[in-house]
């Protein structure tokens, strides 16, 4: 395994480039196995996740390739409706193939997910509605197998909060539904609406895209689609954060500052400088930062996948900041490794309160999960000293060449073996 070396207290300056969304590609590549054909799916970032559901594409039957950041995925021929529990345990998001393989082939078989350790996160949602939608499930030995005898039908599905991958997955399988399906207190992301975009251009009917209340009206088949992966909006949260952390000036390229509402209006309000145009950011931080307050929400509130990146910034805050996690139960997994690093953080049920400080220093750190992977390199950068952060592979699941992409702001990180 490999582990970053940071050498912090650098003002990081210049430019940087965001890639495309995780969250948007994985769904992305799971749609293509609605229609069968060559699909084509523009700007994916190279990812550990997006490697993962690219296997599992293979282990279906799918053929693909790869020509920089444009993948061509062909699933004219699929022969195997099983996700194995060898590659789903990997990444959470391969529950994505158990709504299109439903809708496409009758039958499908896929084992419960595994991923990053932040919380239950159960697939309740997915399966109450596949089965409001005719699906009968049969729950055995960690594996969910679903099965509808002639096709799905329409319906209205309910979630009780708001979930991501349910919505995603319920779209999947309602487009070749017959019938109309309402799905009620929708996930509104900006991934979601990607996929929307996608299914669409495949000849699905559906309204309501950017709303909570999406209504679908089945067709009987789709035809392959060509489709951009929007950008990165934690990546791009992560490196505004960075910036604002270490101190210096920098401009987030290739990004879409409407998807991060929430974000840069509480940047400002700890003194950032924020200005941005149709494609950028522009961010500074001309002073101390003041302490503020967050909350996580479901979209369009504040990310649950910025949190732990927001609380190094905090960490270096005139003042208390409180920090209320709503999203995810174990969501606070990093506070102990910041503590190494001199942070002065204490968790109260669901809140971290937090107590600014003059500085962190550097420490030998481990990762736990993907964004607290993101928070120690933030905290890293700002700290006086060198930290090792050991466990990167967390990292590389959602972040393309990060080491890279900081070098060319230049801070001074490199990677070695453990």
């Amino acid at each position: 395994m490999d582990k970053l070396i940071i050498e912090g207290a650098r003002k990081l300056q210049g430019e940087i480039r965001i890639s495309g969304a995780k969250n948007a590609a994985l769904p992305l590549i799971a749609a293509t196995l609605l229609a069968p054909g060559w699909h084509v799916i523009h700007n994916v970032p190279d990812l550990r996740d997006t490697r993962t559901i690219l296997v599992l594409l293979e282990t279906l039957g799918a053929k693909w390739q790869r020509e920089g950041s444009t993948l061509l995925i062909n699933t004219e021929s699929l022969n195997n409706f099983e996700a194995s529990y060898d590659l789903v345990k990997t990444m959470r998001a391969s529950i994505l193939v158990l709504g299109p393989l439903l809708a496409r082939m009758g039958k499908t078989r896929v084992s419960l997910p595994g991923g990053c350790a932040i919380g239950a996160r159960p697939i309740d949602f997915h399966l109450q509605g596949l089965k409001i939608m005719g699906a009968t499930l049969d729950l055995q030995d960690g594996y969910v197998t679903a099965t509808v005898k002639k096709h799905l039908t329409g319906g209205h599905v309910y979630f009780d909060v708001p979930s991501v991958t349910g919505t995603e997955n319920i779209l999947m399988a309602s487009v070749l539904a017959k019938g109309e399906t309402v799905i009620k207190n929708a996930a509104r992301e900006p991934e979601v609406g990607n996929l929307i975009d996608m299914l669409i251009s495949m000849g699905a009917k559906i309204d309501g895209k950017g709303s909570d209340r999406l209504i679908i009206q089945g067709v009987k088949k789709l035809k392959p689609a060509e489709i951009t992966t929007i950008p990165d909006r934690i990546e791009t949260g992560t490196y505004l954060i960075a910036v604002g952390t270490a101190g210096g000036e920098a401009t987030v390229t290739n990004c879409n500052p409407s998807h991060l509402p929430a974000l840069t209006e509480k940047l400002r309000a700890a003194g950032l400088i924020i200005k941005e145009s149709e494609d950028s950011i522009y961010v500074s931080r001309p002073a101390k930062v003041q302490s503020i307050d967050i909350k996580t929400q479901p979209y369009p509130g504040f990310p649950t996948d910025l949190q732990a990146q927001l609380m190094v910034l905090m960490t270096l805050a005139n003042g208390l900041s409180v920090i209320t996690e709503t999203i995810f139960e174990n969501r606070f997994m990093h506070v102990a490794e910041l503590k190494r690093m001199g942070a002065e953080i204490k968790i109260n049920g669901n809140s971290a309160i937090v107590k600014g400080m003059d500085q962190l220093t550097g420490a030998r750190v481990m990762a736990t999960d993907l964004r607290a992977s993101a928070s120690l390199v933030v905290a890293a950068l700002a700290a006086h000293g060198t930290t090792e952060i050991s466990r990167i592979y967390h990292l590389e699941r959602g972040y393309e060449d990060m080491a890279g992409k900081l070098q060319t702001l230049g801070a001074r990180v490199r990677r070695e073996k453990e």
